[in-house]
């Protein structure tokens, strides 16, 4: 089967003093990546379409549902590290308005993170998926955590951040019914290339 991990869009700005989690919503930029991602994929032969219960990744999965008659099927496993944090901050903006924070993040310093608990869920959680839907093709709307993790434990690699997808980027990997995996690409984003 083949597993597609697309990251969402580019999100809002959401610092919250409440207690609640941020959770947020796509930024104008990221409903049009959304949809620029959906015509992207718009001929392959997607069977099934995943998404992490977060707005984030949920909005990006809500092009690609319509352009392809598929409903949105929520995988709690998915959704990313910061599902609790009352802050969420673009990477890009992080870099400008805290660098020190930004570098811990680029070298996978995740203060506050059971980084082993949010692993073996997002593991469990995507192999379950593959499980559920041998010979087919699924696409997954998640998270950069998410994708780092997934490639990482397809690779064999450490547990660990390791590089940053782009917005809408598309990772792509092969999983045979003898469970052995491979990764066929990873951070496709042509179709955002004009962004870069």
């Amino acid at each position: 089967m083949e597993l597609i991990l697309v990251r969402h869009g580019l999100p809002e700005k959401v610092v919250r003093n409440d207690g609640g989690a941020a959770d947020p919503d796509l930024s104008e930029q990221g409903h049009q990546q959304a949809q620029r991602v959906a015509h992207y994929l718009a001929e392959e032969k997607i069977d099934r379409l995943y998404s992490s219960p977060m707005r984030r990744a949920y909005q990006t999965a809500e092009p690609i549902a319509k352009l392809m008659s598929l409903p949105i099927e929520l995988s709690e496993g998915v959704a990313e590290y910061d599902k609790d944090a009352e802050a969420y901050i673009p990477v890009e903006q992080l870099k400008t308005e805290n660098y020190q924070a930004w570098l811990e993040l680029m070298k996978g310093d995740l203060s506050g993170v059971d980084f082993d608990d949010f692993a073996g869920r997002v593991i469990q959680s995507l192999e379950s998926i593959v499980q559920d839907n041998r010979g087919k093709t699924v696409a997954v709307t998640c998270h950069g955590g998410v994708v780092n993790v997934w490639a990482a434990h397809v690779l064999g690699m450490p547990l660990k951040m390791f590089f940053n997808p782009y917005y809408t980027s598309v990772s792509r990997f092969k999983a045979a019914s003898s469970g052995e995996k491979s990764v066929v690409a990873l951070n496709e984003r042509f179709h955002v290339r004009d962004e870069i």
